[in-house]
């Protein structure tokens, strides 16, 4: 198993070391187009092996052609989000950077599984996905795992619970759209409506939709990246292992939901071929809208890409 991981800065990094960590690959290679950048860190997170147990190497580089073949290429380079610039802002920005990235990934590792980090998220995986002309299940995005796990944070301590007892799901795109399911939040099987005031149930969506903003605001020069990396590696753990667990996904839809030919997060099984099916859960009337209002968002967003859109 080689895994790359495209951009050097702090969440392909983190990420890089997460997935070293757990052992998921024989060789991980860390790309940034910064001449030492990679090559620092990758020696960096290889002399913690002795410490923390792995044995995979670690290379870190300038040249795409280190990547080749690679079972699965995480991207996280771009501009990160800077106080008061949404992530709209972000899209013209980015899709120049991942453009070509994406092109040198379909040179170099033509079989490779895509997992899209750059934000503004939707729109990139979008974008991968029509220049690279792989099918839908290679072109994935990270999105969902990580606003599901800020809902399941702020939920756990308003309750003073434990988090492993606290199950959720934020479906929808990465942005002011996403789609808390409260339906389907449950503490150790008690649904959260149960347990909480809809003032507070409502306050706790809000601070989820906020979640990234609010982080970006407090570093004030940098954005989100001990969990975004977190989540890269449950994924990159459900794809290598074969899991086929049932995470919040970033994918193209083709139908479901009654949603069409844009990328948006939903309920996938992930295992070693990527997106391995979607569960299509029944959503209240008001959820199913709100996806669907999320969905058309990300495809206005898409829609001002187009000279980006030539497919390698």
């Amino acid at each position: 198993m080689k895994i790359s991981v495209i951009g050097a800065g702090n969440v392909g990094a983190n990420a890089a070391k997460a997935i070293a960590d757990k052992s998921l690959a024989n060789t991980i290679v860390l790309f940034d187009v910064v001449e030492g950048m990679a090559q620092g860190k990758a020696l960096d997170i290889a002399q913690s092996s002795p410490i923390v147990g792995f044995d995979c190497q670690l290379i870190g580089t300038c040249d795409y052609a280190d990547t080749a073949d690679s079972d699965i290429v995480v991207i996280t380079a771009g501009m990160a989000r800077k106080p008061g610039m949404t992530r709209e802002d972000l899209s013209l920005a980015n899709a120049k950077i991942v453009s070509g990235i994406v092109a040198q990934v379909c040179a170099h590792s033509p079989q490779a599984i895509l997992l899209m980090v750059t934000n503004p998220l939707d729109v990139m995986a979008q974008l991968a996905y029509r220049i690279s002309g792989f099918p839908r299940h290679r072109v994935i995005g990270m999105a969902g795992v990580l606003d599901t796990a800020r809902f399941r944070l702020f939920i756990a301590r308003e309750l003073g619970v434990s988090v492993r007892d606290v199950y959720a799901f934020v479906l929808g795109g990465h942005g002011d759209l996403m789609v808390p399911c409260v339906e389907y939040s449950s503490v150790a099987g008690v649904p959260l409506g149960r347990l909480l005031s809809q003032e507070k149930i409502d306050a706790l969506v809000k601070r989820t939709k906020d979640g990234g903003g609010e982080i970006v605001n407090l570093l004030k020069t940098g954005s989100a990246y001990y969990a975004p990396a977190a989540a890269i590696a449950e994924m990159v753990e459900s794809i290598v292992l074969d899991k086929r667990r049932v995470l919040p996904t970033t994918v193209m839809l083709e139908g479901e939901y009654g949603i069409s030919g844009v990328y948006c997060g939903v309920a996938c099984k992930l295992g070693r071929q990527g997106m391995a099916g979607i569960m299509e859960i029944a959503l209240s009337p008001s959820e199913l809208a709100a996806l669907r209002a999320s969905a058309e968002g990300v495809r206005a967003q898409v829609a001002h890409l187009d000279a980006f859109s030539a497919p390698c």
